[in-house]
């Protein structure tokens, strides 16, 4: 069954004013989500995951950062236009995020339960009791174990995967349609990781929300998502359903990451990477972004910008000049994000 998209970003740009004028940290993305889906977006660190994600909630600081131009179309409603008043009542009442790190995202002079019967009282209107219980069972369904003292304590009384839990809870108290999930793993041991992952995936199913993973493993890709968006510097690179993506990589950039993880199965003396750096925001003016670390660069790599072009797989784009000729012997057009 094929859902309408909930969440629509288009052309997305936003840039930083810096020393050396204004500097783009996501240059033209767009991407949609529909309801029900786990979108991941991957890429290293500097590649405009969290920068696009933050643009979405309307959480840039301002200045530096500025959203410069595309639209985030959240069931028609434009968020680019929206003003502050109408994004308090939009974040986590219809698009909620998870940070990376539990214990600076929660206050620690509040105890659990007030962090949460706030946003309950604030969104959803409820009377003190009725919050207070609604948070009791968000507690239980995110699987936290006696709620009851849970929602009385402070956040340094729990372990890390406890406050992770409390923080996904939070975010889904108000049954947002659209949840952002920032390295939601990151911090965690991996066994918490798995069951983090799991409990996601169970509540996507069970809320039918939407949720966004933002994250630089494929691993938890491969375990939660069904499309992927690979970015880099800043554009998105490479999108598709995963299956595609992990069986038939086409950009040089998602080979490279895919060939960083590390096979039990093959004895190596040393793990692949891919050399050199993510490049500076706004550093390269001219060609594709990852020509200086391609090892099948052209000459036409340096001077040209290459689209997204299509595979010939449902929803499989590709920018990359080496599949220029590809998109064309399937007869379609170039697809601009």
């Amino acid at each position: 069954m094929v859902h309408a998209p909930v969440l629509d970003v288009k052309n997305l740009k936003t840039s930083f004013i810096t020393k050396d004028g204004e500097v783009p940290a996501v240059d033209d993305v767009s991407f949609s989500v529909n309801k029900g889906e786990i979108l991941g977006i991957v890429g290293e660190s500097g590649s405009g995951k969290s920068v696009t994600s933050l643009s979405i909630m309307k959480l840039i600081p301002q200045p530096p950062g500025k959203i410069a131009g595309g639209e985030i179309l959240l069931n028609g409603e434009d968020l680019v236009h929206a003003s502050e008043k109408r994004m308090r009542e939009i974040r986590g009442n219809d698009v909620a995020m998870i940070f990376q790190e539990p214990m600076t995202s929660l206050n620690p002079l509040f105890t659990i339960g007030e962090q949460l019967v706030e946003a309950l009282k604030i969104h959803k209107k409820l009377g003190k009791k009725a919050a207070y219980q609604q948070a009791v069972e968000m507690l239980k369904l995110v699987g936290l174990p006696r709620a009851e003292q849970i929602i009385k304590e402070y956040p340094h009384q729990l372990s890390g995967g406890m406050r992770q839990r409390v923080m996904i809870a939070m975010a889904l108290s108000c049954h947002p349609r659209v949840l952002i999930a920032d390295e939601p793993t990151t911090a965690l041991d991996v066994t918490i990781q798995a069951q983090i992952l799991a409990l996601m995936k169970d509540l996507n199913v069970k809320l039918d929300t939407a949720i966004i993973m933002i994250t630089h493993d494929l691993g938890v890709v491969a375990e939660v998502c069904q499309r992927v968006v690979v970015m880099y510097a800043g554009k998105i690179v490479e999108e598709g359903l995963v299956e595609d993506i992990f069986k038939n990589p086409k950009h040089p950039y998602t080979l490279g990451l895919l060939k960083s993880i590390p096979d039990i199965r093959d004895k190596q003396e040393r793990l692949y990477s891919i050399p050199g750096n993510v490049p500076k925001p706004g550093s390269i003016k001219v060609g594709c972004r990852f020509a200086a670390r391609c090892e099948f660069v052209m000459d036409r790599c340096l001077s040209e910008d290459p689209e997204l072009y299509e595979t010939g797989r449902p929803g499989h784009t590709v920018r990359c000049l080496l599949h220029e000729k590809e998109g064309a012997a399937n007869d379609r057009s170039t697809v601009k994000s």
